[in-house]
């Protein structure tokens, strides 16, 4: 087996030019791994805020508070002589479709826990 050259078990020394290119390259790249952790601790950042900033959801049904454990009651007021053709809930609040007396149909919007109407929809065909 040959031996290595002496050349290459002594390094020289770089030439001033290229020791100037190789320490402005360290610092470019320690910059711009700076700034990539940086924007990647804003991101990490932001996930955070919005996991903590979610809105909070509305109490479920059995969740309203009622005297004496009683079920909850109320009137839900529709116009006179709506018919109702069906309803859905959905936590504390529930959506009735109604055929009103001139044929029409509207879906009504209740809140349970506030026992109030939240909104009225008519339903149109174009």
């Amino acid at each position: 087996m040959a031996r290595p050259a002496a050349d290459d078990e002594d390094e020289k020394p770089l030439d001033p030019s290229i020791d100037r290119l190789r320490r402005k390259l360290i610092r470019f790249m320690g910059i711009n791994l700076g700034l990539i952790f940086l924007a990647l601790m804003v991101v990490v950042g932001a996930l955070v805020y919005k996991s903590y900033r979610t809105p909070p959801a509305s109490a479920p049904a059995s969740d309203i508070p009622t005297p004496d454990g009683q079920p909850a009651s109320g009137d839900i007021v529709l116009p006179v002589g709506a018919k109702i053709v069906s309803q859905s809930i959905s936590g504390d609040r529930i959506a009735i479709d109604a055929e009103l007396a001139d044929g029409s149909r509207a879906i009504f919007v209740y809140d349970i826990g506030e026992k109030r109407m939240i909104g009225q929809f008519a339903l149109r065909t174009q």
